[in-house]
């Protein structure tokens, strides 16, 4: 298995490599003659290459922002609540026995780290969709408020973010039992009690993580360019759409996880308090978890 992911690992390597000299052969062409420029007309001149006329987005983007984001928005805070509920009303909660054994899940930096990005997180969210949501709002003070609230809590996500990429991202690489994991769905959609196929994280949590930090770092870096940090406004424009695009798929996994963590397994917020979890919910859900008592 380890000799496979070696091989897969090597092979993208050598994929990723033979699409960039493909590209930058394809580019060499159309920005020869710049490096006497100026770094501005060399910035314009890639992006021309990568992307075509951004001034053709812009109809686009006036319709995607009037009529149909904050639309698109609406329809995932209200139709992924509505799904969770009606599973929580067939299916309910998962009980796990707090009385019994614990095992030692999370150190105290992974809490203490977690919980601002958390907080920081969440105001994102709020923030964000309160933005979605401004004219409905009716402006003003209270979204301007709102903005600047989304700038600071995304400076300070950036260092619990890069923190639990560092520490989790071992644990977070995919493996074969997730695949198994996927056509259950956890389990989630039965009452009964089987172990499944999961080790420290489950394949949900992986697929949040890996778009929460490859998306996080598009939506970082479009969200500097949106605040017009010398951008075009046909850059804004493009880069506004893939911030608005993102923000659905987080927004949706979001709610997933406050869902999971809050709702769908009884006390399971106790183990970002204490660190642990009760045993007998560790041999169900993270069957594949090594531990020791």
């Amino acid at each position: 298995m380890q000799r496979f992911s070696h091989c897969l690992f090597l092979l993208t390597v050598f994929l990723v490599a033979g699409l960039a000299s493909v590209a930058s052969a394809q580019e060499g062409q159309a920005l020869a003659g710049l490096s006497a420029g100026s770094s501005a007309d060399y910035y314009d001149t890639l992006i021309g290459v990568i992307t075509g006329n951004w001034q053709e987005y812009g109809q686009l983007f006036t319709t995607l922002q009037g009529q149909w984001f904050w639309k698109a928005f609406l329809v995932i805070v209200t139709a992924v609540p509505a799904v969770f509920l009606l599973h929580y009303l067939i299916v309910g909660a998962k009980h796990f026995d707090h009385d019994g054994p614990q095992i030692y899940f999370f150190s105290l930096f992974a809490r203490i780290v977690h919980l601002v990005a958390a907080v920081s997180f969440s105001l994102l969210v709020v923030t964000g969709l309160m933005i979605i949501f401004g004219t409905f709002l009716g402006g003003g003070m209270l979204i301007r408020t709102a903005r600047y609230i989304h700038l600071i809590s995304a400076m300070i996500f950036v260092l619990p973010g890069l923190l639990m990429f560092i520490m989790w991202l071992k644990e977070m690489l995919p493996q074969w039992h997730d695949i198994a994991w996927m056509f259950i769905l956890g389990g989630y959609l039965s009452k009964e009690k089987k172990p499944v196929p999961a080790a420290k994280f489950n394949a949900g949590q992986k697929m949040y993580f890996w778009f929460a930090t490859f998306g996080g770092g598009v939506m970082a870096y479009t969200g500097y360019i949106i605040w017009g940090m010398g951008a075009s406004l046909d850059t804004v424009r493009i880069f506004a759409i893939i911030h608005n695009v993102l923000g659905m798929g987080i927004l949706a996994f979001y709610l997933t996880h406050v869902y999971m963590s809050v709702f769908a397994i009884a006390g399971s917020l106790e183990s970002m308090k204490t660190g642990y979890k009760p045993k007998e919910e560790v041999d169900i859900l993270h069957s594949r978890y090594k531990y020791e008592l």
